[in-house]
């Protein structure tokens, strides 16, 4: 492959630290990625170079800003869904003023990028898998504080398992209150309509998670219908054509190809105004909860579910136990017979507790922390803390994970199991994703997050102390219940 204007133009043989450069992978305006083999002569990698011998002082200072940014969120952030930086390289050639200088990452060597998976106008076969992958990614980049900015097929990488990782973090963004800053730059296509209204300060653009939600909206459509969601002949008229949808000039015209399913998905995405586009764990938590679309990659999970699911209409038609200790228990696979979880909530507690795939969620994981909340008491009234019912939810917080069509209004006490329960299930799938970087039991961690919050969790790096003798509970109570 030629390499003539590339950004950076490395030969075939070239050695960088233990490294030599086998082929050219890609370019883009700033950076050039090579494939490179160890000199142990079995290990590949990614060399992504970001040159400084060729460009202006203030180049310069850009391209050492967005070097500092990846670096720094590699440092900070691990994650199956983000690429891994395996070591960062300065080369010192002064035989080469083009590369002399140049900083060099390492990187994870993947099979390709989405973008080549998108020539000819096609949808991409398990667009389900992929999303929910790039999904996993934001809501954990989010979750930890940081804006991707970027997000486009060309910065999604196919990995050889078939698995995807977000990749090329030069104009990721700490967030600093509710937003952060990058500089004036961006795809185009990929670009939320709301980006060229925000002022240009000395720190860049303000940019909030939000655009990273617009830009997974128009991604998906892209992989799910092979074209972008505004039809332009350029960049620059499909922005227009965005920036009309955002002010109401014009309608979404999604492709009537699509499931409804999808059509609500990806229309959230790409809501015109900013703070009404849901979270990345929001749509994390829907994809999972979508069926049937491509072939579950977990299909034991998926046979579990359906056997919970097969339970629960055993019960509700009266062919089943006769009672706790019954040998017919239907339950008896997820929650052990003859314990003292009331016969009336098992069937909730199984459908929370098999609600999505999400390591630790557990049936005995949700009994156990109905246990430590109240006791399974459907009556509790804690006034002052303002926590009612069996799973003490605060009501302005319990809205948020009820079913859609209970949505949009505060629930009043008392509140019921039947409402309570599968809710604990929600939350944790969609709690727990933004967990998976912190050590420990992963469904306690869970239970962690639901007596305090998520945030809390990862600051303390676990479960906080004040809560450690109630999470002790937990997991004495999850141990009695497990079969």
């Amino acid at each position: 492959m030629d390499t003539e204007g590339w950004a950076v133009s490395v030969p075939s043989g070239y050695r960088a630290g233990n490294w030599r450069v086998t082929r050219p992978i890609a370019t883009g305006s700033w950076a050039s990625v090579y494939e490179a083999r160890h000199d142990d002569g079995r290990t590949l990698a990614a060399l992504k170079f970001l040159p400084t011998g060729t460009v202006t002082r203030r180049q310069l200072r850009h391209l050492h800003d967005m070097a500092q940014r990846e670096i720094r969120l590699h440092r900070t952030l691990q994650h199956p869904r983000l690429i891994s930086l395996r070591e960062t390289l300065e080369i010192d050639d002064a035989a080469r003023p083009e590369l002399d200088g140049a900083c060099v990452l390492v990187m994870d060597l993947a099979a390709r990028s989405l973008a080549d998976t998108l020539r000819g106008g096609a949808p991409v076969p398990g667009a389900l898998r992929l999303v929910t992958g790039i999904c996993e990614g934001l809501a954990h980049m989010h979750a930890e504080g940081w804006v991707h900015g970027d997000l486009k097929p060309s910065n999604v990488l196919v990995m050889p398992d078939g698995s995807v990782r977000l990749a090329d973090f030069g104009l990721a963004t700490e967030i600093d209150g509710t937003h952060g800053y990058l500089p004036p730059a961006g795809s185009m296509d990929h670009l939320p309509p709301e980006r060229w209204n925000e002022p240009l300060t000395e720190r860049g653009h303000p940019i909030r998670t939000s655009a990273d939600m617009w830009a997974l909206g128009v991604t998906a459509c892209q992989l799910l219908t092979g074209h972008l969601p505004f039809l332009a002949p350029t960049p620059r008229a499909r922005y227009v054509a965005a920036a009309e949808y955002a002010a109401g000039a014009r309608p979404l015209a999604l492709p009537s190809s699509l499931p409804e399913a999808w059509r609500s998905w990806i229309g959230d995405c790409l809501a015109p105004h900013p703070r009404s586009r849901p979270g990345a764990a929001r749509q994390l938590y829907r994809l999972r909860a979508m069926t049937g679309t491509v072939p579950d990659p977990h299909p034991k999970r998926r046979r579990t579910a359906e056997m919970a699911a097969v339970a629960v209409m055993v019960l509700a038609l009266g062919t089943g136990a006769s009672g706790n200790s019954s040998p017919a228990d239907p339950f008896a696979q997820w929650l052990r017979t003859g314990s003292d979880i009331p016969r009336q909530y098992r069937a909730l507690i199984v459908q929370a507790g098999t609600m999505c795939g999400e390591p630790g969620l557990s049936p005995a994981l949700v009994a156990a922390m109905l246990k430590a909340e109240s006791g399974f008491d459907p009556d509790l009234s804690d006034v002052a803390k303002n926590e009612y019912g069996i799973a003490r939810w605060t009501p302005s917080v319990l809205q948020y994970y009820l079913p859609p069509g209970k949505r949009g209004t505060v629930p009043a006490p008392p509140l019921s199991a039947e409402d309570s329960i599968p809710a604990v299930g929600r939350y944790l799938c969609v709690r727990m994703p933004l967990l998976s970087g912190v050590r420990g039991d992963p469904g306690l961690l869970g239970a962690a997050a639901f007596r305090s919050s998520d945030e809390a969790v990862r600051r303390d790096h676990g479960v906080p102390p004040r809560f450690q003798a109630h999470i002790e509970r937990v997991r004495r109570y999850r141990a009695e219940y497990l079969p």
